[in-house]
């Protein structure tokens, strides 16, 4: 299998992005703390069947730093126009899927279909007290401390609040460090995300039901209760939508338990 790999500059940086394989476009689309390494275990695999395409947001991995507040749809939009992309199986992870669906909602027509990992809609609300680790990540970050910011991330968004980092695989978890660290040395939420950039109006939790491509919504046994939350609201308004619960995962399941993750995406893309 032969990876292809580019740049692409859509007017304020640039965004770096791999393409594989041949046939419909699979676009993997990463979670707001690692970048597109996350997809290593499905890229292989994928590239067997499709054309499959995966790219860093800016701010991430081997993409520029953010200059300022983005539209991450936007870019999206922009890659794929340069790929000369027109319809695609989008996979998004996190905040990866967030910008899927908020792109596919204005553009319904470029979608085969959509997985969702992990995420929530634009416009979703958490309820009640937010991770205690969020308040100190917070007072880190205005004292310089990366390190101690990076290792508070991945308490959160990795390990989750049901389990202790000596209870998630050591490898992976190191490799989540290695790419969160990117992020955050670069500052990229508060840079580019805090207040993005033509945020979709209205949001898409308010027009879910006018989704109508096959949408797979996964999401992992240990994450947050309020991301667990927002894939039943996903579920119940999307119509074609179905659900799959990742047991022994937490918020990236596609990363974690690719074991299980990867099979059920290639079978849910096969399938259509």
């Amino acid at each position: 299998m032969q990876t292809t790999a580019g740049h692409l500059n859509p007017g304020n940086g640039k965004l770096y992005y791999e393409t594989a394989g041949e046939g419909e476009a699979v676009v993997l689309i990463h979670a707001a703390f690692l970048d597109s390494r996350m997809f290593d275990a499905q890229w292989s695999t994928l590239a067997e069947q499709f054309r499959v395409i995966r790219y860093d947001m800016q701010g991430f991995g081997q993409s520029d730093p953010a200059p300022g507040p983005l539209c991450r749809r936007e870019n999206l939009r922009q890659l794929l126009n340069h790929l000369k992309v027109e319809q695609a199986h989008f996979v998004g992870c996190s905040n990866g899927g967030t910008i899927a669906l908020d792109l596919l909602l204005e553009e319904p027509e470029r979608a085969l279909s959509l997985t969702l990992v992990g995420s929530t809609p634009s416009g979703f609300e958490p309820q009640g007290a937010p991770p205690p680790a969020i308040l100190e990540m917070f007072e880190a970050f205005q004292n310089g401390d990366i390190a101690r910011v990076n290792e508070l991330q991945i308490r959160i968004w990795f390990d989750g609040l049901s389990r202790q980092p000596d209870e998630v695989d050591p490898i992976l978890r190191q490799q989540a460090m290695v790419m969160n660290r990117i992020p955050v040395e670069r500052r990229t939420f508060l840079v580019a995300d805090m207040q993005p950039d033509r945020p979709l109006v209205p949001p898409a939790l308010t027009r879910l039901e006018t989704v109508t491509c096959p949408t797979l919504v996964a999401v992992g046994a240990l994450d947050h209760s309020e991301v667990l939350r927002a894939a039943d609201i996903l579920v119940e308004n999307i119509p074609p939508a179905r659900k799959v619960i990742v047991e022994q995962s937490g918020h990236v399941p596609s990363f974690e338990r690719p074991d299980v993750f990867t099979p059920l995406l290639r079978e849910f893309l096969s399938s259509l």
